[in-house]
């Protein structure tokens, strides 16, 4: 009787291992707060279907939206106060020239999303044809500005060629009433806007000229030495949600409902366009692959522009390890 009561408790213990551990209980979760660096929004719709479809959770993780500024969140992954933020690829470098321990383990976008809207009545074709235009762009820092001298770059312009106005992220308003002859935009937002209101507009998009690193998931060096499951962890749900959001945009676009207020009594043609061309700067043979080239290419621009003072050792500042 002894032995078969031994064999029961056995046999159970093995089906409990083969139908899995349990899922986490909420005080098993681990807590992430993670910041974006801008204003809830549907391009953050691949986050909001991670934390909505439980992708996340499945992977023991409770995750948060903050809406920090994107150096901030540099500074505070580098102090450890942070475990991961989306970042755009020249802020990796920034930080790491000032020592910070940040490390970028997932890419989001694939294309940088930075490019230089005008209408087309102007005649701008190329990167070249900018010269002698006033244009306007949001501040002379972060991505905007990276994108926007890598643009002049390919049309063999400096700075000098053209007026740059500081006009914050007023774009569209700015264009609209002819108070610029083009502003600096992204690409998934502003030109969809413009047409929107009936404006004829061309748009010279970066990626078509060089390619650069954008945004993606970063942590910093001790999350990776102590717990490089949980950095495996937090990219594989990410990407589900990059994923899901490609292949279901509606009901990506519905469950944005939830963490962008207002959305619901916004332009839903616009504000599903602004989604779709959102998600071609998504797509590449490889969700989440960090492209060497464009680390290459965008220290480069860093050292012309004299933001870095001397190369970095690139291979420290990105991963590919946790790619699926």
């Amino acid at each position: 009787m002894k032995v078969k009561l031994i064999l029961i408790l056995i046999l159970t213990a093995l089906l409990a291992t083969a139908c899995g551990a349990p899922a986490a209980t909420a005080s098993e979760m681990v807590q992430i707060r993670l910041p974006v660096g801008y204003i809830p929004n549907v391009q953050f719709a691949p986050l909001y279907v991670a934390i909505d479809k439980g992708f996340y959770r499945e992977e023991g993780i409770e995750v948060s939206m903050d809406y920090n500024m994107e150096t901030d969140s540099v500074a505070l992954l580098g102090a450890n106060e942070l475990t991961f933020a989306i970042v755009s690829g020249e802020q990796v470098l920034l930080g790491r020239a000032q020592g910070l321990p940040v490390v970028y383990v997932m890419a989001w976008y694939q294309k940088y999303p930075i490019g230089v809207t005008m209408r087309r009545e102007l005649g701008v074709q190329s990167p070249a044809d900018l010269k002698g235009k006033k244009i306007g762009i949001p501040g002379l820092y972060g991505a905007s500005y990276i994108g926007f001298i890598a643009l002049l770059n390919a049309g063999g312009l400096s700075e000098a060629d053209v007026t740059l106005d500081s006009i914050g992220f007023n774009q569209v308003e700015t264009l609209a009433a002819g108070q610029e002859d083009a502003v600096v935009i992204y690409v998934a937002n502003e030109p969809v806007q413009l047409q929107a209101r009936g404006f004829d507009v061309n748009t010279l998009r970066v990626a078509d000229y060089l390619h650069l690193v954008a945004n993606g998931l970063v942590t910093n060096e001790k999350t990776l030495k102590e717990n490089p499951e949980l950095v495996r962890r937090m990219v594989r749900a990410t990407l589900r949600g990059i994923d899901y959001t490609i292949a279901h945009p509606d009901e990506a676009y519905e469950i944005s409902k939830k963490f962008v207020e207002n959305l619901d009594k916004a332009d839903e043609a616009v504000q599903k366009e602004v989604l779709k061309a959102s998600a071609a700067l998504w797509q590449g043979d490889r969700l989440g692959y960090s492209e060497p080239q464009a680390w290459e290419n965008m220290q480069n621009i860093l050292l012309q522009m004299g933001l870095l003072k001397s190369p970095l050792d690139l291979s420290q500042a990105y991963t590919n390890e946790f790619v699926p």
